[in-house]
C-alpha cells in the first residue's frame, strides 16, 4: 500500500477541477425565458433539490427546478462523496446537546438516506461506481484515542454498531486506534445525480439551468419567485435548496451559518486495496477514500485543510489556497505510491450553530417556503435526508424528523449561543478590517495569472491579470452585505470572508448568498 515517495517531479495541475466533474452529462438545459406556474418550484439542483424533485414527481406533483449555474455545479459535484452516517465525532455531542432520542433519530435518518440511495441505484439501474465501504475514524494521539472511546460510548447508548480496533493494517501510516461503522458506501455523485435527473424528467420534472433566483415573496397561498432576468414563477410551494438560502435575510440565516471551505487532491496510484473510507479525529483533518477510473485506474482522494471561507487562519495556519493543495499533495506522496496528480479542487459547506442541518419552514411565518442548508460537509446523506423531508413537507405529510431539523427550533444551548456570538463577532471584525485596509500595490505590480486588491485612481480595486496579461477589475465589495472580498489564488476567485459569497475574477456570482455580481470596472 505504501511505497515511499516517487522521485520524479509531480506538480499540481494549473487549474482546479473536481474529479467528479470530469464526468459531465452531455445533456444541457435551457434557461427560463418566460413566466410560469407550477405546483412546486425547487431552487437549486444539487442532491437535496434533485432528490425532492424525483420524490414529488413520483407522487404526481408538477415540479420545476431552476439552477443558477449548471446541474451538480455546486457542492454536490465537489464532495468526497461518502455515503455514511458516521459524521466525525458527532454522536456524543448530539446526545449532550439534544438528548439520546434526537441523536438516535439523526443516525437513523442518515442510515435511511444511505439505504434510499442504494435502493434507487438498484431499481433505476444508475451506473455511478457505488461501492460498499466501512466508515472509519482513526486516531494517532492519546487525545484522539480518548475521543474515539467517548464516541464509542455514545454509539453504545444509541445502539449503533461500531467497533474499536488497534489494527495497524488499514492505513499506510501508524494509527493508535480506529472506530468503524460497517456497511457504509461511496460513489460517483455526478453520475448518480445525472441518473436521478434523467428519471425525474421521465416523470415530468422540468429543469432550467443558468436561471438564478433574485427574490421570493409569499402571498396568501402562493409563492412568487423572480429570476435575475425578471421572469416570475408562481408556485404553491417553494423549496430553497440553493446550498445557502439566497433569501437569507428571511430568518437571518447569514447570522446562523458559518461558511467553510475544504480541499481535496486526487492522485493516481498503481493499485489500492483499502476497504474503508477514513477520516481522523485530530487537527488538521485528513479524509481518505479510493476511486476507480472508467478504464480501471486506481486513485486515492485525500481531503482536508478546512478553514472559514475567505480567511486563512483556522485549520492549517496562515496558508494560501495553493499551499493547502500542496500540503495535501505532500501527505499523499508521503504515504502512497503516487504516479501522478490527477485533479485537485475545493468545496464549500455551511455549519449551523448546533451541527444539525436546517431543513423545514423558512421561518415561523412561512407556510409555503421551505429550505435545506447546513450539511456540515456530510451532504450525501444529509442532502438526501433533506430532499426526502422537504418532499413530505411540501405535501403536508407527516415526517418524524420535522421537529429535529426545523430551522425554527427553539432549543439553543449555552455553547450554541457562544458559537452565534463568535460567528458574528468574526463577521463584524472582517467588515470593519476590510473597510480600513489600504493596499499599497498597483496593477503594475501584478504578474500574469495573479490577483489581489490594489489601488486604482485612489480607489480599492480587485484586480486579476490573466495568463495573457489582460486585466480584469472589479469593485471588491460583496453585493450581499458589503464586506470586502479576498483573492483566492487557487480557484482564481473573489471570496467573501463574512458570509461565504464567491465570485469569478470577472465578478460573476459563483456561490451565494449574493445574487448580484461584483461591479466591474
Amino acid at each position: 500500500m505504501s511505497g515511499g515517495i516517487l522521485m520524479c517531479p509531480l506538480e499540481l495541475p494549473k487549474f482546479t477541477k473536481s474529479y467528479w466533474r470530469k464526468e459531465r452529462s452531455n445533456k444541457t438545459y435551457p434557461p427560463l425565458t418566460e413566466n410560469l406556474t407550477t405546483d412546486v418550484c425547487i431552487i437549486g439542483a444539487g442532491i437535496a433539490g434533485v432528490t425532492a424533485a424525483y420524490v414529488l414527481a413520483n407522487e404526481g406533483v408538477t415540479v420545476h427546478v431552476i439552477e443558477g449555474s449548471k446541474i451538480v455545479s455546486g457542492t454536490t459535484g465537489f464532495t468526497t462523496a461518502k455515503i455514511t452516517a458516521q459524521h466525525g465525532v458527532i454522536y456524543d455531542e448530539l446526545i449532550q446537546t439534544f438528548g439520546k432520542n434526537e441523536a438516535s433519530q439523526y443516525f437513523d435518518a442518515n442510515q435511511k438516506a444511505r439505504e434510499q440511495i442504494k435502493k434507487w441505484i438498484d431499481s433505476l439501474s444508475i451506473d455511478c461506481d457505488f461501492e460498499e465501504r466501512h466508515a472509519v475514524l482513526y486516531a494517532q494521539t492519546p487525545q484522539g484515542v480518548e475521543q474515539l472511546h467517548t464516541e464509542k460510548a455514545a454509539y453504545d447508548q444509541l445502539g449503533i454498531l461500531g467497533e474499536l480496533s488497534t489494527s495497524k493494517e488499514e492505513l499506510p501510516f501508524p494509527v493508535s486506534e480506529t472506530l468503524t461503522i460497517p456497511d457504509q458506501a461511496q460513489f460517483h455523485p455526478v453520475k448518480y445525480i445525472n441518473g436521478l435527473v434523467k428519471e425525474a424528467q421521465k416523470l415530468g420534472v422540468t429543469f432550467y439551468e443558468d436561471t438564478r433566483a433574485k427574490s421570493l415573496r409569499e402571498d396568501d397561498d402562493e409563492v412568487f419567485i423572480e429570476t435575475m432576468e425578471g421572469h416570475i414563477i408562481k408556485a404553491k410551494q417553494a423549496l430553497v435548496t440553493s446550498h445557502f438560502p439566497f433569501n437569507d435575510k428571511e430568518g437571518f440565516y447569514f447570522s446562523r451559518l458559518s461558511p467553510q471551505r475544504s480541499y481535496a487532491v486526487c492522485v493516481r496510484v498503481p493499485s489500492e486495496q483499502m476497504t474503508g473510507m477514513y477520516i481522523n479525529v485530530e487537527k488538521p483533518s485528513r479524509s481518505i477514500r479510493t476511486a476507480k477510473g472508467d478504464k480501471g485506474e486506481s486513485y486515492v482522494i485525500v481531503g482536508g485543510e478546512g478553514h472559514k471561507t475567505g480567511q486563512h487562519d483556522d485549520d492549517s495556519h496562515d496558508e494560501s489556497t495553493v499551499q493547502r493543495y500542496e500540503t495535501l499533495t505532500q501527505f499523499a506522496k508521503q504515504h502512497f505510491q503516487v504516479e501522478s496528480i490527477d485533479t485537485h479542487w475545493s468545496a464549500q459547506d455551511y455549519e449551523t450553530l448546533d451541527r444539525l442541518p436546517y431543513i423545514g419552514e423558512m421561518s415561523s411565518s412561512s407556510s409555503h417556503v421551505f429550505l435545506a442548508t447546513g450539511f456540515s460537509k456530510w451532504g450525501m446523506t444529509n442532502g438526501t435526508t433533506a430532499g426526502l423531508l422537504l418532499a413530505d413537507l411540501a405535501q403536508n405529510k407527516f415526517n418524524p424528523c420535522k421537529d429535529l431539523y426545523s430551522p425554527t427550533r427553539s432549543k439553543i444551548k449555552k455553547e450554541d449561543a457562544k458559537h452565534f456570538v463568535k460567528i458574528n463577532a468574526n463577521v463584524a471584525k472582517e467588515l470593519v478590517t476590510g473597510k480600513f485596509d489600504r493596499p499599497t500595490d498597483s496593477v503594475d505590480d501584478l504578474k500574469n495569472d495573479e490577483g489581489r486588491i490594489v489601488m486604482v485612481d485612489n480607489h480599492k480595486t480587485g484586480a486579476y491579470k490573466d495568463k495573457n496579461g489582460q486585466l480584469h477589475l472589479v469593485k471588491p465589495t460583496c453585493t450581499h452585505l458589503g464586506c470586502d472580498v479576498h483573492w483566492n489564488d487557487g480557484e482564481r476567485t473573489w471570496d467573501c470572508p463574512c458570509h461565504g459569497s464567491r465570485f469569478s475574477y470577472k465578478g460573476e456570482v459563483l456561490e451565494g448568498p449574493a445574487v448580484k455580481p461584483l461591479e466591474r470596472k
